[in-house]
């Protein structure tokens, strides 16, 4: 695994991962659309990084990075992506931002692994790294529509790794609890529509009501090392959670599943024909 790309390196877990993955020895194309924000990687490592402009939405962009990395390095053995922002609003809150939102954080992704697959597919080996969150097990008020864009990012995750598992090719989502980035801050946007009827649901995690911003538990430097330890793992797993948060919310949200569940089991199974 000595080329990695990961997208969205201007701030937080994607900067943390290109300096574990380049301190590592690696190679690495770090990405951001404002390249200004990452030019340190290749002053600081000219031999193994290579700064690439990228927008993930812009399908000109994308092909134009791949073109750049290949050439220069040979291939991507490892693409991650990480891009992305965050959204709030009550589901009859949303407004253009939702849809933008999604264009990232789902099909930028989308855009980038098939971009990759055609050199991973050849060479028999490769790594898709999908950075995904909590929000994909359980929705909070006011994120109805964040975590649909990684409910879609986790389920065409699973159908890609039973597709390219036969041909080498791992696939691993990361299930993020709350980390100290920037993710909360200036990549988090929200719907100018406000219906006061939500201000005790989603009102309550509008930005300006929600006070978690830098006091998060999770360290985006430990979290760019984990990921790279697991990735290499022989026993990768497919959904890594990341933090002590993820993990005490995973607990909980499986548990109230399956009792929910056995609850209805009777219920569910009279739908058989007789």
């Amino acid at each position: 695994m000595k080329t990695w790309l990961i997208t969205g390196c201007s701030s937080g877990l994607g900067r943390s991962l290109a300096r574990a993955v380049l301190k590592k020895g690696y190679n690495a194309v770090v990405t951001a659309r404002d390249v200004r924000t990452i030019m340190e990687f290749q002053e600081k490592y000219p031999e193994k990084a290579l700064v690439v402009p990228l927008d993930v939405t812009d399908t000109h962009s994308v092909r134009q990075a791949i073109e750049q990395a290949e050439k220069y390095f040979g291939g991507i053995d490892v693409l991650v992506n990480n891009a992305g922002f965050g959204y709030r609003a009550a589901v009859e809150e949303a407004d253009d931002g939702a849809l933008r939102m999604f264009n990232t954080n789902f099909w930028g992704a989308v855009t980038m692994i098939k971009a990759v697959l055609p050199h991973m597919r050849g060479q028999r080996s490769g790594a898709v790294i999908n950075v995904s969150s909590i929000a994909g097990l359980r929705t909070a008020p006011g994120s109805g529509y964040y975590a649909a864009s990684k409910c879609a990012l986790e389920g065409m995750s699973e159908g890609l790794l039973y597709e390219t598992a036969p041909l080498g090719i791992k696939v691993m989502v990361v299930e993020l609890g709350a980390f100290r980035t920037d993710f909360a801050g200036r990549s988090l946007t929200q719907s100018d529509i406000v219906i006061d009827d939500y201000n005790e649901t989603a009102g309550k995690r509008r930005i300006g009501n929600d006070k978690s911003h830098g006091t998060q538990q999770g360290d985006p430097d430990k979290g760019a090392e984990l990921i790279i330890e697991a990735i290499e793992r022989d026993d990768a797993p497919f959904r890594l959670l990341l933090g002590s948060d993820a993990v005490k919310f995973a607990d909980e949200v499986m548990k109230h599943r399956i009792e929910e569940y056995d609850k209805w089991r009777n219920f569910s199974q009279r739908s058989d024909f007789s």
